[in-house]
């Protein structure tokens, strides 16, 4: 622990805190064994402040503008550091109303645009909160008991907490801080548990003694990463809320919102409550991810986790700094060091668990929509695609499949020849996906639908106060709702799965209206008076109520109240939805989710939602992807050409430029809407279309390694500019670009009307995709040529890819030679690698049924040494290098010793071609 002297209180500094030995016991109040660890009011009084706003103080006490003179500690606020103190939204805000709570008033002027801006009730730097009255050393970290003694103005506050701090990794930072007497609802989630205590933490952590805060710093830099002294610390049985300042602006995360990538903390409030609604600015949306990404003066980044499902909202502001408000459960953070972004979203996902490694197939092109009404002209749509050659891995169905929306039937009119449908799609080498909802109908009559009697004979539903399934309306009509925090209802779910699955042989399942949505607010019946379903405090959630289009939160469930267990709603059904998939096929799962919570990426993929057939909804997707990637659930994508509303040729041609490097790319619309799958377009645009995905194609064995190494260590797959260039300020706020990996840099159109496109070109050498040619960027701002046919791709210096020639399928081109595409860095190096395996069978890494390759140059010298292999590396080969950067023209080129014939071109590529090599037997090229 740091040693501090004791200051003055006008300017508070930390002073020297004592800290007891693990077993001594908690020092009561009063004894003065625990010296005080900062004296006063916390950070917000320093001296910086007080030398900018004395002449205002002045002003204002001497009555210089017209209004009550107000007490000098609320003026020494400035506006960006108030944190508000009357957040409840729908109440204006008196001065009668603020001061009944202890807290500071002053007006002022309404922002522009109706947005919430500066909060005319705040907090004095004075006002009470808890006091660490003591601290204790325990194996991993310390334990510590903070005490209220003046009571909060939210009901039943819990005047004893506890605080446990855990240095888990030299990385990673663990604080909880919960009731010290009681149980409270913790999130269901399995994290792994520190065994030793951190040897060399890349930060140190302090403690202000009275009010209590933590101040977290990154000690190499200095940084102050937290400091919970801005505002008190509140914690009652369902208000918790606890401030920090921020170290700069550049804040990512917090899901799920539609923005752009970075967030403005501009008195901006994110909530997160999933929700069933078309993604709009503002609004609380599908899932819930509790997580920020910082980065720091320097290109360091930090991460923050709060472990905590309940409905909450985090309010950002200019000072820079933040507010976590939730209303249940406890406290639970996880910090994450890095220091490099990158690194941090490891660590993150180091506690929430590490993404499934999909099937090859689910990376193919995926196709769908609402209202084929048939599965004959499902058909029809699968068969215009192979006439026209265009690759596509799966066939997928909306709800119109079903009998009446109800689960785990099919229409057996419009739909009959289904099973047919499914076993034509096998005979090709594709899958076959469709829609299942958590709603199951109670319209049937008793005895007649097995779903719904069976559930309900187990006790399988979400049930209300009184004890009775509660009943919503979805789809079928009046439905219950699945309970799946029931592990016997993950066997129910399997026992349904099974059954239609000897009608239908389906490969994946997509699972929507999982938030879970509801056609009425609540149930049927409405919800029950009492704190569950109107709690003290309610997030500034959309449609002011929790129960808005989703259930009462007083529904009972077995492992908790709905209050709890909403926003893991979704994430419970991909677990029971993963598993069965794996029971029944024996093969590697693919789900594709609409909610989601952390360690969703265990279980399912996700898709943004249903989108709009407009220009702005294709930007909006790729900050949309990569916040996904950021929150470990790297198997995202957004409807191609969008959801509602109808596309148009140009709009559906760029989208599925963009599309194609969707980590999953599924073309999906809806109902009454024109077609707009690739075969419906002009000859020129689907010409376009067939190109592009010829090109994901080609990049499968690329885009799979990368899969893999998120499977492995929590690499992105889709990823921001800023992780590869972090000190690269330019690099920041760029959501109009995003790379594959490390290496290969996609610029795509994203306006009507244009034949270029500007994109950032971060400082090095970066070459064409498509030609090898080469530009050498300072880091700059350059404008591409971009006609309606083409995409700008960029491979980095230093890259090595392994490609493919494309067939229409997954499984055909698996089968097919490959071409390593080598980008040469300026001095003459790069670096790739290659995992291979049968692209569908369970834990084929654990198992050691793969291989990898790494693949290096250096000194002209091509290397491809082969760490591990199998059989089914023995079935490919290695056709051609193409080797960009090759700054002198060849004399002659040597494989293994042996020379070999090669072409050079005047844009610095050299290629090599028929090499017929095995991919499981290293091989060194050389140049001379």
């Amino acid at each position: 622990m740091k040693s501090y002297q004791k200051l003055t209180t006008a300017v508070p500094q930390p002073a020297s805190c004592q800290v007891e030995e693990e077993g001594s016991a908690p020092t009561p109040a009063g004894r003065g064994k625990l010296a005080p660890c900062w004296v006063g009011s916390g950070l917000l009084v320093a001296a910086v402040l007080l030398s900018t706003v004395t002449v205002w103080v002045l002003r204002q006490v001497s009555g210089g503008w017209p209004g009550p003179a107000l007490p000098p500690k609320c003026l020494l606020v400035p506006e960006s550091h108030r944190f508000d103190c009357y957040p409840e939204r729908h109440v204006v805000v008196t001065q009668e109303l603020c001061e009944s709570r202890g807290c500071c008033f002053i007006e002022s002027p309404p922002p522009a645009g109706g947005k919430w801006g500066v909060p005319w009730c705040f907090y004095p730097p004075d006002f009470p909160s808890y006091t660490l009255e003591s601290l204790n050393q325990t194996a991993l970290g310390m334990v510590g008991l903070l005490v209220r003694r003046e009571k909060a103005y939210y009901p039943r506050d819990i005047k004893m907490l506890r605080l446990d701090v855990e240095f888990e990794t030299d990385t990673q930072l663990h604080i909880k801080i919960t009731d010290a007497a009681n149980p409270r609802y913790e999130v269901p989630l399995e994290v792994p548990r520190a065994m030793k205590r951190a040897e060399n933490p890349l930060y140190s952590l302090d403690f202000s003694r009275d009010p209590f805060g933590l101040l977290l710093r990154r000690r190499v830099t200095g940084t102050v990463l937290l400091n919970t002294t801005v505002a008190p610390l509140i914690f009652t049985d369902q208000f918790l809320q606890i401030a920090t300042s921020l170290p700069s602006r550049f804040l990512y995360g917090l899901g799920e919102h539609r923005g752009s990538l970075l967030h403005s903390l501009d008195w901006n409030t994110l909530t997160l409550w999933a929700r069933d609604v078309s993604p709009t600015e503002s609004f609380n949306l599908y899932g819930a991810h509790p997580f920020y990404l910082l980065m720091e003066e320097g290109g360091d980044a930090h991460g923050v986790f709060l472990l905590n499902s309940n409905a909450m909202e985090v309010a950002l502001q200019p000072a820079p700094g933040l507010t976590w408000r939730t209303i249940g459960g406890v406290l639970d953070f996880y910090i994450f060091l890095g220091p490099d972004p990158n690194m941090v979203i490891q660590q993150y996902q180091q506690v929430i668990g590490f993404p499934a490694m999909p099937p090859l197939w689910a990376l193919g092109f995926h196709l769908c929509r609402w209202g084929y009404g048939s599965s004959n002209k499902t058909w029809q749509t699968v068969r215009a695609m192979r006439n026209y050659q265009i690759p596509q891995d799966a066939q997928w169905n909306d709800i119109d499949y079903m009998d009446g929306y109800r689960d785990f039937t099919f229409d057996p009119h419009n739909f009959a020849s289904l099973p047919s449908l499914v076993e034509d799609l096998h005979k090709h080498g594709q899958r076959y996906v469709m829609i299942l909802d958590p709603g199951i109908s109670r319209t049937s009559p008793n005895g007649s639908y097995w779903p719904f009697d069976e559930a309900l004979r187990r006790g399988l539903f979400l049930n209300t106060t009184k004890g009775q399934p509660l009943i919503g309306q979805v789809w079928p009509g009046l439905t219950a709702f699945a309970d799946f925090s029931n592990p016997d209802t993950h066997q129910w779910w399997l026992e349904n799965l099974q059954r239609f699955h000897a009608h239908v042989p389906f490969d994946g399942l997509w699972i929507d209206m999982n938030e879970p949505s509801n056609f009425v607010d609540g149930s049927e019946e409405g919800c029950p008076p009492g704190e569950l379903d109107s709690p003290p405090y309610t997030p500034a959630v959309l449609g002011d109520s929790l129960s808005a289009k989703t259930v009462c939160a007083s529904a009972k469930q077995k492992a908790s109240v709905h209050y709890n267990l909403h926003n893991l709603y979704g994430l419970m059904e991909a677990k029971a939805t993963a598993s069965a998939l794996i029971q029944i096929r024996g093969k590697r799962p693919l789900v594709i989710s609409r909610s989601t919570f952390p360690s969703q990426g265990r279980y399912s993929g996700h898709w943004l939602g249903d989108n709009r057939s407009q220009w702005k909804d294709m930007y909006y997707s790729i900050p949309g992807l990569l916040s996904f990637s950021l929150f470990g659930i790297p198997l995202v994508g957004a409807d191609i050409c969008g959801f509602s509303g109808s596309t148009s040729e140009e709009l559906c041609t760029r989208w599925m430029q963009l599309g194609a490097f969707y980590p999953f790319a599924r073309n999906h619309n809806s109902q009454n809407e024109k077609a707009q799958d690739p075969t419906v377009f002009s000859p020129a645009a689907r010409t376009a279309m067939k190109d592009v995905l010829l090109i994901r194609y080609s990049l499968l064995p690329f885009l799979y390694t990368l899969f893999h190494r998120a499977h492995l260590q929590g690499d992105t797959v889709a990823r921001p500019l800023f992780f590869e260039f972090p000190q690269d300020v330019a690099t920041l706020g760029l959501d109009r670009q995003f790379l594959w990996g490390r290496s290969l840099l996609v610029t795509p159109v994203l306006e009507p009307k244009v034949d270029s496109v500007t994109g950032y070109l971060p400082r090095g050498v970066w070459y064409d995709f498509y030609t090898g040619s080469s530009v050498n960027s300072s880091g700059e701002m350059l404008k591409m040529s971009a006609p309606l046919e083409h995409l700008n791709l960029h491979v980095r210096e230093g890259a090595i890819l392994p490609t493919q020639k494309p067939g229409t399928t997954s499984k055909v081109t698996q089968g097919n030679p490959l071409r390593l595409i080598v980008a040469l860095s300026s001095s003459g190096t790069a670096w790739g690698d290659l995992f291979w395996d049968d692209g569908e069978n369970l834990d084929t890494f654990e198992r050691g049924s793969y291989s990898y390759l790494v693949f290096n140059v250096t000194q002209n010298i091509f290397t491809s040494t082969v760490l591990h292999t199998s059989t089914e590396a023995t079935e490919v080969t290695i056709d051609t290098l193409s080797i960009f950067g090759v700054r002198e023209p060849p004399n002659k080129v040597l494989l293994n010793g042996q020379e070999k014939p090669f072409s050079y071109l005047d844009n610095q590529v050299l290629t090599v071609s028929d090499l017929g090599l095995s991919l499981s037997q290293g091989f060194s090229l050389r140049w001379l």
